[in-house]
């Protein structure tokens, strides 16, 4: 599968960081209408000495804090901290709390995909069954053209011709239709067996991140928080929450890969009028775009694999294994190496 990007987001691009801009923006703007105000009063203070005092400890103080980068550094995760709370009031911005909600996503998900599958093996059934019978009726219309020729009534023969190449024409479109739903049989198969994985290892990683995270809670305040930030080591919690907030992008890109593909196929599905072997092109449409771009987030470098096994006539495919899969005994999971700190 495909590796999860580790590079933690910047603050700004993040909920709370937005809040924070608009937040700072406000205070900037409050802040200018304070000093205009006030113009004629900061005046009359600058006149006295102890106005110009005050005034020169305050202006040192501001640039202490803006040369010092303890002290930056310090205010920096303060406003981030406050943002963060502000923020958590109003959205869920707790990337455990997000990866839960994923979690039911991808159970509802996976209920869907086995029907989905189920429905798509069927069809691949019937059109298996209608090409055999094109394949004998070919054959019957051919003899029978044979036989009229040899008796010489050219008409029959011309027509059982026709016929027999209709039916191959047919049967070129049906196998074409066939090799596309194979495609789409092998991708939610496999995107079934990962999500099933995937589903496993979120749950597991997410009852241990849990208790790990109360551990660095209560091992790691506020004040302990702040140490940190001022001696200029990581601080452990913003470490662990930003590898949290890996896995969440990671788990929503394969969520919403998933719900994308289903949408595809479901739509293609619906398209399908099998009796009649046709099927609208939007459908087909939809699902090259997807075989032609890049590297999938859920099933990683098999995606071109599988492409290049369903497009091949030397692989079959058996529609009754089994489909799912699960993690093996003793694998690593695919997100421990974020907590690496």
């Amino acid at each position: 599968m495909k590796e999860v990007n580790k590079k933690s987001k910047s603050f700004f691009s993040r909920p709370e960081g937005k809040v924070g801009g608009v937040f700072g923006m406000a205070l900037l703007g409050l802040l200018g209408f304070v000093v205009v105000s006030n113009l004629a009063f900061i005046a009359a203070a600058l006149s006295s000495l102890v106005g110009i005092v005050i005034s020169v400890l305050v202006l040192a103080a501001i640039v202490y804090m803006l040369v010092d980068s303890k002290t930056r550094n310090l205010i920096w995760y303060m406003y981030k901290s406050a943002m963060r709370f502000i923020t958590g009031i109003f959205i869920q911005i707790d990337p455990i709390g997000i990866i839960e909600s994923y979690v039911d996503d991808l159970k509802n998900n996976l209920k869907k995909m086995g029907k989905q599958i189920g429905i798509l093996r069927g069809q691949m059934r019937k059109l298996e069954s209608e090409i055999e019978k094109n394949k004998r009726q070919v054959e019957t219309n051919m003899q029978l053209a044979s036989k009229a020729k040899e008796k010489g009534k050219d008409k029959i023969m011309v027509l059982k011709v026709r016929k027999a190449g209709r039916l191959k024409e047919s049967n070129l479109k049906l196998s074409d239709l066939h090799k596309k739903m194979e495609v789409m049989y092998r991708v939610l198969c496999k995107m079934y067996e990962n999500s099933e994985i995937l589903l496993e290892d979120i749950q597991d990683e997410v009852s241990v991140r849990k208790k790990e995270r109360e551990a660095i809670r209560a091992g790691y305040g506020a004040m302990q928080s702040a140490r940190n930030i001022i001696s200029g080591n990581k601080d452990r919690k913003e470490m662990f929450d930003q590898a949290m907030e890996a896995i969440a992008d990671d788990i929503g890109n394969k969520v919403g890969e998933m719900e994308r593909f289903m949408e595809i196929s479901e739509n293609f599905m619906d398209s399908i009028d099998l009796q009649n072997g046709v099927y609208e092109e939007q459908g087909l449409d939809m699902l090259s775009k997807w075989e032609k771009e890049g590297t999938s987030f859920l099933l990683g470098e098999e995606k071109k694999e599988l492409i290049k096994e369903a497009n091949s006539d030397k692989q079959t495919i058996d529609l009754d294994a089994p489909i799912g899969g699960k993690r093996k005994e003793g694998q690593k999971g695919q997100y421990t190496d974020l907590f690496d700190f």
